[in-house]
């Protein structure tokens, strides 16, 4: 089955796309001293293409969605 017509696969997809999310900004947060000095606009951009990425890089398979 196509991967992107699977709804495992796009549930599976989103939880990691969702921790990397996090992990991404959370990691981009936490490289400013104070929390006024966090670009938030860099947060934001590299949140949202570490998100893109990881979309795309399940798209090679993921293992909690087995081969149908």
């Amino acid at each position: 089955m196509n991967n992107l017509t699977n709804p495992k696969w796009w549930e599976a997809a989103t939880v990691r796309a969702l921790k990397t999310a996090a992990q991404t900004a959370i990691a981009s947060i936490g490289s400013a001293a104070i929390i006024s000095a966090v670009d938030w606009k860099v947060v934001v951009s590299a949140t949202l293409l570490a998100t893109l990425l990881s979309y795309l890089t399940s798209i090679a398979g993921l293992p909690e969605v087995p081969d149908e």
